[in-house]
C-alpha cells in the first residue's frame, strides 16, 4: 500500500503549515514558532491568493451538524473506514488508490486539528479544537438568489487533498467501474440441453 506514502506527505505538509501559521513553542525542544494573529490576513500572489488566519469550528465551509465531538467521532470512524477500503482495493488502479490516499490525509489533517489542538493550545479539552484554515483565494463574483460569494472560503492543505481526491473520483469514475465490471465474470449466455 505504497500509496499511504501521499497520505502521509499531506499529513505531514498540512500540519507542518498550520503550525507554521497558527505558532508553537516548545522549549524543551528549542522550537519557537510565533505564528500570525488569528483575523490577520497578508497578500501573497497579489490580492488573488492572500494567507488568512481563521479558525473553522464545524467541518467543511463552516458548516457545523450534531456538534464538535459528533463531527470529531464520524471523522475518526471515516479515516478508519477509508484506511480499511485502501486495503480491500490494494490491487485496483493506481490513480483510484491515489484518490483515496489524498482523502485520507486531508480527513486525518484536519482530524489531529479537532482532536489536539485545543489541548495543545489550551483553548478546549480533548476533541474539541478547532482546524486552522488559512489560504484565502479571490474568486470570480457569484450572485445567486441573492447569495453573494466574492472570494472562496478560507481553506487548508487538508481541505485541499480531500477535495482533489474527491476531484479525481468524479472525474475518473467511469474507468474505475469499467475496470470493475471486466473483472467480474460473465453468466453464460445458452442454458445447457438435458
Amino acid at each position: 500500500m505504497k500509496v499511504l506514502w501521499i497520505t502521509l506527505c499531506v499529513l505531514v505538509a498540512d500540519q507542518a503549515t498550520k503550525l507554521a501559521v497558527k505558532g508553537i513553542s516548545v522549549p524543551w525542544a528549542g522550537i519557537s514558532l510565533p505564528g500570525i494573529p488569528i483575523g490577520s490576513s497578508y497578500p501573497l500572489l497579489d490580492d488573488w491568493v492572500r494567507l488568512t488566519f481563521i479558525e473553522n469550528p464545524g467541518m467543511a465551509f463552516g458548516i457545523d451538524l450534531g456538534g464538535k465531538l459528533y463531527l470529531t467521532l464520524f471523522s475518526i470512524a471515516a479515516s478508519i473506514g477509508i484506511l480499511a477500503y485502501l486495503y480491500v482495493v490494494r490491487n485496483e488502479k493506481l490513480l483510484f488508490r491515489l484518490s483515496l490516499a489524498l482523502v485520507l490525509g486531508g480527513a486525518m489533517g484536519n482530524l489531529v486539528d479537532r482532536i489536539f489542538y485545543g489541548v495543545i493550545y489550551g483553548e478546549a479539552p480533548l476533541f474539541y479544537g478547532k482546524v486552522v484554515d488559512f489560504i484565502d483565494v479571490d474568486f470570480i463574483n457569484i450572485n445567486f438568489l441573492g447569495y453573494h460569494l466574492q472570494r472562496f472560503w478560507v481553506f487548508n492543505i487538508a481541505d485541499a487533498a480531500v477535495t482533489v481526491g474527491v476531484a479525481i473520483m468524479l472525474l475518473f469514475h467511469r474507468s474505475f467501474v469499467k475496470s470493475e465490471e471486466s473483472q467480474i465474470p460473465s453468466a453464460p449466455t445458452e442454458l445447457p440441453s438435458a
